[in-house]
């Protein structure tokens, strides 16, 4: 320890370490007035200076060491974890490192909680010597010490115990019976096992969970990169108690069983809040609950990052950049659209711009737009919402999804009044879009002028860039498929690793078509060209095909073959066809 340090406020050291100025330590230093709060917590908390850069300097400034993960790690003896129990070492956030004679050396991220310090001494019959650590490291040389924890697991396990026959009612007595239903709900086993499974999925990164009854059994899975997986279920009598659970904290109405509802909540995990929103509907077993996580913090709402590649990314940003036309973006359920045409708005927002949105539902909220939530069962309708947008002055419009013939001509009149709007639509491809706006009963006089662009997309997981492992393709039907000759690509490792939830993929990458809608082509919607007709002369044009843009991501060492080959073949026939040619 520098001499001359200890003494020194904790600000005056980050100043001389240049990791803060004067000016955020007095704006740090009035919020801990307001808030009583630690400044060094603040500064954490706000995310100004990482933890294990506060906890170096009160290292020195309070002249207890400081021990990286990796010093625990050399210092454990083998014995410590004996003078203190898990639960004591979980429960409080402390490791015991080593004991020397009488004094037992312990990692905690707060080494001044005297009154902890005081009853760890009478616990262990020693004496305690605190160091510092980071909250993380703390976490993880427990886990290395105990063994890893699964809380969720403990919780699944001991709901069977006691697990009694099957009670069956009748329907007249789940209606009436609201004191029990309430009752079950607020159990303490079963408030546990629903906050530990919400927090298991945020952990793995699901974007849904299905809690889905049967005949004496009840299944959980949860949707992880597009994919669900299923997790060790409850003790099916717990079922209905973990239904009316959810229905309350969504503020929906517990007894009513035989009607779909829907509703949402929201939970706050350290700096996360996550929107959830719930639907129920009503089977033969009993109702199931479909919970979507959406967390608006994992959602990349940058063009740059989503997987458009560089020709793409012009193409698309020159037709976003134009101050009127009709941009669509296609695809099935899931993948992305919304997410593009939100990374779209995000680029060319601007206070000088009226925005407005309509949307069924408004999945995240955007700084600056005006986003309404359709409404059917008022009458709250996209063709109704567009309508209203027309009488306030708006420059952009976007539309959640073109259904009918009078959401498509609004959008069209939008468009030709020198307003841009974008869209989604369903179709396989980029140029079918063009067909199936046609099919809905648009003129192809007037479609043809309003088009800026039209693109299609998916969505393709990514490898795990910890256990993604090589193989060469020369000589195999992969290579045919391939841009160019490449002398190695990659594929997902059997059983993944630890870093990828053992499935050898992490995250999603988007794969897109883009057809930016030339003179040519606008003069051959006139003429009445098919889908077909059209593909083919804009890739003559130079269009490139979902699968091989996608290969393009295969060659880069970003995604797998088979990965590209699952979600852009148009049937599930033809994927396995594909696939087993490559094995």
């Amino acid at each position: 320890m520098k001499r001359g340090v200890k003494g020194l406020r904790l600000g005056e050291i980050l100043i001389s370490k240049g990791l803060i100025g004067e000016e955020d330590v007095k704006r740090f230093l009035d919020i801990q007035k307001r808030t009583g709060k630690r400044i060094g917590e603040l500064l954490v908390d706000e995310g100004v200076l990482p933890e294990k850069e506060v906890i170096v300097a009160l290292s020195e400034q309070l002249g207890i060491p400081y021990y990286s993960l990796e010093d625990i790690r050399s210092r454990f003896d083998g014995k410590s974890g004996k003078f203190l129990s898990e639960e004591l070492a979980r429960q409080h956030q402390v490791v015991p490192v080593e004991k020397q004679d009488n004094v037992l050396t312990v990692a905690m991220a707060d080494p001044t909680n005297i009154i902890l310090l005081d009853n760890l001494r009478k616990i262990s019959n020693s004496e305690i010597r605190p160091i510092f650590s980071t909250r993380q490291e703390v976490s993880s040389a427990i886990d290395e010490l105990y063994g890893k924890r699964d809380e969720l697991k403990d919780a699944v396990d001991s709901s069977y115990e006691d697990d009694g026959a099957l009670q069956i009612e009748s329907e007249e007595e789940a209606k009436v019976n609201l004191d029990k239903i309430m009752a079950e709900a607020k159990d303490a086993t079963v408030v546990k096992l629903v906050d530990l499974l919400i927090k298991q999925a945020i952990k793995v990164r699901a974007s849904d969970i299905h809690i889905e009854p049967f005949y004496n059994k009840l299944s959980i899975r949860q949707r992880i990169d597009g994919i669900l997986y299923e997790s060790p279920p409850p003790a099916a009598r717990l079922g209905p108690a973990i239904v009316s659970r959810i229905k309350i904290l969504s503020n929906l109405d517990i007894s009513e069983r035989r009607l779909p509802q829907d509703g949402g909540f929201a939970v706050r995990i350290g700096k996360q809040t996550i929107d959830i929103r719930v639907a129920t509907v009503p089977t033969v077993y009993g109702e199931k609950v479909v919970m979507r996580l959406l967390n608006k913090e994992a959602v990349p709402l940058d063009l740059k990052i989503l997987g458009f590649l560089p020709d793409q990314l012009e193409q698309f940003h020159q037709a976003i950049s134009q101050p009127y036309g009709l941009i669509f973006m296609s695809g099935p359920t899931g993948s992305g659209k919304t997410t593009t045409l939100y990374a779209a708005l995000r680029q060319i927002y601007t206070p000088k711009k009226n925005f407005f949105t309509v949307e069924d539902p408004v999945e995240y909220r955007l700084d600056g737009i005006n986003q309404v939530q359709a409404k059917q069962e008022i009458g709250l309708s996209f063709a109704r919402a567009l309508k209203a947008f027309l009488r306030l002055d708006p420059d952009v419009i976007m539309v959640g999804e073109v259904r009918d013939l009078e959401t498509g001509e609004i959008c069209l009149r939008a468009a030709l009044t020198g307003h841009l709007v974008l869209s989604t639509i369903h179709t396989n491809d980029a140029p079918t879009v063009i067909t199936r706006m046609i099919d809905l009963g648009i003129e192809p006089f007037l479609l043809a002028p309003s088009l800026n662009m039209v693109a299609a997309q998916r969505l393709c997981r990514k490898l795990c860039p910890k256990c993604k492992e090589p193989y060469n393709p020369s000589g195999t039907p992969v290579e045919e498929i391939l841009p160019r000759k490449v002398k190695e690509v990659f594929r997902a490792r059997e059983k993944g690793c630890e870093d990828c939830n053992y499935t050898g993929y992490r995250g999603r990458i988007g794969i897109y078509e883009t057809l930016p809608v030339t003179d040519e082509l606008r003069s051959l919607v006139v003429k009445g060209w098919s889908d077909v007709e059209l593909r083919n002369r804009a890739r003559e044009q130079g269009m490139k095909t979902l699968r091989e843009n996608g290969m393009r991501l295969v060659a880069e060492g970003i995604t797998s073959v088979e990965e590209v080959i699952s979600v852009t073949y148009t049937s599930e026939e033809d994927a396995e066809k594909a696939k087993r040619k490559i094995v």
